[in-house]
């Protein structure tokens, strides 16, 4: 009796150390925002947004007079809304009204157990639906942007709603278990493992990869990518193109680059203006 006990205290310790060192992998490097919106030159209100869990999301809503389209803005992994201010920037000036959050566990944010993919798309519809609540006059025409795994998370949550009138994309991967095979090349873990973290986190891989969240989204698409991205490649954006032909999908490439260039991705900010304005949105001060 006592070596059975013996065993089911090693199992148990076992499983203990499991989940320590999943909510251990998934642990975020925490930026905390420094500046406000007002440092650019915008008006803003700070908000609390309630999300699941009892959870607040800290943010900002930038007006943009009597607008009644809005962009909603989510960063990538250890980012903030503060980092995304430099892309908001020209939406705003075009005559959006843009609202910026803090996802669970980033900036002011409240801390949860862990972050991963379908959390952030949770924070997102908090964010939508704090928007339709607070602001419905700003919801008329409704545009999402996400970056890295925000990225991921606007594609999921777009899947899965009618109210969103177009994404964009930012240097989003394609599929969420190529991110992990790429990452234990490094750290050589069992396939064994694999499966389990998989299963803690409560979602098949497949059923959030970006390259099938894209084939149930009626609304258009951009996918922006650096050429020299060096986390995400940019053969990810290309395998979500070709994986689901039918969407109403546009590729846009950028020059020199990489995963975080956001100050790239300002550069071409007419590109991202023109696929609203090609789609349905009026930008009364398109730059």
């Amino acid at each position: 009796m006592s070596a059975f006990i013996t065993v089911l205290l090693l199992i148990a310790v076992v499983i203990m150390l499991f989940v320590v060192g999943i909510h251990w992998g998934f642990r975020t490097p925490r930026q905390i925002e420094n500046g406000t919106p007002q440092d650019l030159g915008f008006a803003f209100e700070q908000v609390w947004i309630p999300s699941v869990a009892n959870k607040r999301l800290f943010g900002w809503f930038l007006p943009a007079g009597n607008a009644t389209q809005t962009l909603v803005i989510l960063h990538g992994w250890g980012s903030n809304a503060e980092l995304m201010l430099p892309i908001a920037a020209p939406f705003q000036r075009a005559g959006l009204n843009v609202l910026l959050f803090d996802a669970r566990n980033h900036g002011q944010s409240d801390t949860h157990s862990f972050s991963s993919l379908p959390r952030f798309a949770e924070d997102l519809e908090s964010a939508l639906a704090w928007l339709h609540t607070n602001h419905p006059a700003a919801c008329e025409k409704l545009v999402v942007l996400g970056h890295s795994v925000g990225a991921g998370a606007v594609l999921l949550a777009a899947s899965r709603r009618t109210d969103i009138a177009a994404v964009i994309s930012v240097s989003a991967f394609a599929h969420p278990e190529w991110v992990m095979r790429r990452y234990l090349q490094t750290v050589h873990l069992p396939r064994l493992l694999i499966r389990g973290v998989n299963r803690y986190v409560g979602y098949r891989f497949a059923a959030i990869a970006p390259l099938n969240s894209v084939c149930q989204i009626a609304c258009p698409i951009l996918l922006v990518h650096g050429v020299d991205d060096q986390v995400v490649p940019l053969a990810d954006a290309h395998a979500i193109v070709s994986h689901c032909p039918q969407a109403r999908l546009t590729l846009l490439e950028i020059p020199d680059a990489g995963h975080a260039s956001v100050d790239k991705i300002e550069e071409h900010a007419p590109a991202l203006l023109a696929f609203l304005q090609n789609n349905g949105f009026i930008l009364p001060f398109s730059i």
